[in-house]
Formats: C-alpha cells, sequence, structure tokens
C-alpha cells in the first residue's frame, strides 16, 4: 500500500523536512509513505481566503489518483489512540492499494476535501501548526507499523 501525506506548503523549514524524513524513510515498501506538496497559495491582508481554501482544495483532490481511499486531518475526525490507529492501518493495507492523507493550511482543510473524504482524523484537541502535523502523522505511522509488525520501537 501507498500512503500519499498531500499538504499544503512548500519550502518548509529545515527541521520540518528533516522530522518528516526521519520517519517516512522508516516505513518499508509494502506501506511506503510519499510527501505530495501543494503550493500554498499568497496570503495578503486583501486576500480572500475562503477563494483561495477552495483553490487549495481543488489542487489537493487534483493530486488524488483514481480509487484512493481519502482521510482528512481535521479537528473534528475520530481521534484515534495508538492501538486504533494501528488497526485503521492493518484495515487500510487490507482493503486498498493507496491511500491519500490530506493535510490543510493555516485555515484547514477546503470543504471540498472534507466532503470528499471516506475518513477524518483528528490528532488532537489542540490546534497543530501544518508544517509538524506531516513530522506528527509520519511518526504515528510508524509507530502503528511497528506495533502491527512486533517491531520495538512502540513499548506501551
Amino acid at each position: 500500500m501507498q500512503i500519499h501525506l498531500i499538504c499544503l506548503g512548500q519550502r518548509m523549514p529545515h527541521w520540518v523536512n528533516e522530522g518528516y524524513h526521519e520517519y517516512a524513510k522508516r516505513l518499508p515498501l509494502p506501506c511506503s509513505l510519499h510527501l505530495i506538496e501543494i503550493p500554498l497559495g499568497k496570503r495578503s491582508k486583501p486576500s480572500d481566503l475562503a477563494r483561495l481554501q477552495r483553490h487549495e482544495g481543488e489542487l489537493m483532490l487534483s493530486a488524488v489518483v483514481p480509487q484512493t481511499h481519502i482521510i482528512a486531518l481535521d479537528e473534528r475526525g475520530q481521534a484515534w489512540n495508538t492501538s486504533q490507529l494501528a488497526t485503521q492501518l492493518a484495515h487500510w493495507q487490507r482493503e486498498y492499494d493507496t491511500v491519500a492523507l490530506l493535510i490543510g493550511g493555516p485555515e484547514g482543510l477546503a470543504t471540498e476535501c472534507l466532503q470528499r473524504a471516506h475518513q477524518k482524523w483528528s490528532l488532537s484537541a489542540l490546534t497543530l501548526p501544518h508544517p509538524l502535523v506531516r513530522i506528527v502523522v509520519a511518526e504515528q505511522l510508524y509507530r502503528a507499523w511497528s506495533v502491527l509488525n512486533h517491531h520495538p520501537y512502540h513499548r506501551a
């Protein structure tokens, strides 16, 4: 199964890229993680944020390949503990060739992205900065994989 992490924003700080890649490279090929970065529209005081968000959502959805199971990262989504995420990952591996995880920008995901999503996943009740989310997602996916494969990384 391939997991596409579709994120708004490019040119992340070095620590974000380093953190994401540290965990993404640990996932083996049967469960590979691929980052797809969508350019964040330029924001200024007179910007129409709703229009920008819609456009960014269209770009994100255009990056989703056909027959993909779409999961939106959203604060109103389902919160999973590690065991529950491992169960989700096992289900995704059995049922889908490709899963897309959508991470929005500063205003969150476009309504169209939320509507197209088959599932919604909340990482936390806290609002997290979108660059940090890609690191947390990569680490949590690696942790879930380690639980499923009895790897010593997760020590519960």
